[in-house]
C-alpha cells in the first residue's frame, strides 16, 4: 500500500474521530441556556426581526475585550435605545447624540458610536434591513460570502476616516480575519436552537468560521490549520477543513467549540477541566510532537 494512500486512510479516519468528538460538543453546548454572558443574549432580548437585527449587528460589532466589559457596555447602549432598536435607529436625529455623549467603549468614542448609528439608519431608510443590503451585493456564485461581506461593510462605513470605526468595521479586502462580522453572519444565517436564522437566502455552507485567538488556538490544536499569524486565508483554511466534516454547514461547530473557552477556561494550558475535555486527545497528541 502506498505511502499516500495510507496518509488519507488516516485523515480519513481522524476526520471521522473529529466529527463524532465536535457533534458530542455540539449536543452538549448548542442549546439557548449556554447563551449567556455571549453578546447573542441581546439578540434574543427583541421579539421583532428589525430590533434583532440590529441588536444582533451592534453586540457582534462591539464584541471584543472581555466578556465582562462587553455585556456592561452592550447593556448600557442598549438601555439608551429604549424597547426597539430598530425604530431608535430609523427615528435617529440630532437631539438623540447627546444620549451618547459620555459612552465609549475601549477603542471607539462616542462619537464612532453616533456616526455608526446614522449610517444604520441611512441603510434601513434605503434598503429596509441589513439583510436586503447584504443581499443586494450577494451573489450565490460565489464561493463564500467573503465579496458580499466586503460590500457590506464597506456600505456601512459609508467611506468614514475613524480609526475606531475601520477597526469596528472591519473589511475582509484587508485580509483581518473579520471574526465579528463572521459572527454576526452566522448569528443571522444559521437557524438551530442558537443562531436565530433570521436570514432566510444566504446559504449557510458559504460562512467563514468567526475565529479569534481561542478558536485559532483550538483549531490549530485539532490540526485545522498550522499557521502562526491568524488572519483571513487562516480563516478560510479553517472553514474548508470544517466544511468536510460538515459540507452544508462548516460553522456549525462555531458556538460549542466557544463554550470550551468560556465554560471550560481554555487557556491552552493544563486545567481542571482538562481530563474531562473532548479535545484532551488532540491536546496530548500536540504536546508528545513538541
Amino acid at each position: 500500500m502506498g505511502t499516500e494512500k495510507i496518509n488519507k486512510m488516516e485523515n480519513s479516519d481522524k476526520n471521522r474521530v473529529l466529527k463524532q468528538i465536535l457533534e458530542s460538543l455540539y449536543k452538549k453546548y448548542n442549546h439557548k441556556k449556554f447563551i449567556p454572558p455571549d453578546p447573542l443574549q441581546f439578540v434574543y432580548h427583541y421579539k421583532n426581526r428589525t430590533d434583532m437585527e440590529i441588536a444582533g449587528f451592534l453586540s457582534a460589532m462591539f464584541a471584543y475585550g472581555a466578556v465582562e466589559q462587553i455585556e456592561k457596555f452592550l447593556t448600557s447602549l442598549f438601555a439608551k435605545m429604549g424597547h426597539s432598536p430598530g425604530q431608535f435607529v430609523k427615528n435617529f436625529t440630532a437631539k438623540d447624540k447627546k444620549l451618547f455623549a459620555d459612552l465609549k467603549y475601549r477603542f471607539n468614542t462616542s462619537r464612532d458610536i453616533i456616526v455608526l448609528l446614522q449610517n444604520l439608519k441611512k441603510v434601513l431608510n434605503s434598503h429596509g434591513s441589513l439583510e436586503n443590503l447584504f443581499l443586494s451585493h450577494f451573489n450565490k456564485n460565489d464561493a463564500n460570502v467573503i465579496p458580499a461581506a466586503s460590500k457590506f461593510i464597506n456600505a456601512l462605513n459609508c467611506k468614514q476616516t475613524s480609526s475606531g470605526l475601520k477597526f469596528l468595521l472591519a473589511d475582509p479586502a484587508n485580509g483581518g480575519t473579520c471574526k465579528r462580522l463572521f459572527l454576526f453572519l452566522r448569528w443571522m444565517v444559521r437557524n438551530d436552537a442558537v443562531d436565530t436564522g433570521l436570514w432566510k437566502k444566504v446559504d449557510k455552507s458559504k460562512l467563514i468560521v468567526p475565529v479569534d485567538v481561542h478558536m485559532g488556538r483550538l483549531s490549530k490544536i485539532m490540526g485545522l490549520h498550522n499557521r502562526k499569524t491568524l488572519n483571513l486565508a487562516a480563516a478560510i483554511e479553517i472553514t474548508d477543513c470544517l466544511s468536510r466534516l460538515s459540507p452544508s454547514d462548516p460553522v456549525k461547530y462555531d458556538f460549542a467549540l466557544c463554550r470550551i473557552g468560556i465554560i471550560e477556561n481554555c487557556s491552552g494550558k493544563p486545567n481542571k477541566y482538562c481530563p474531562e475535555c473532548k479535545l484532551a486527545q488532540f491536546c496530548a497528541e500536540k504536546l508528545l510532537k513538541k
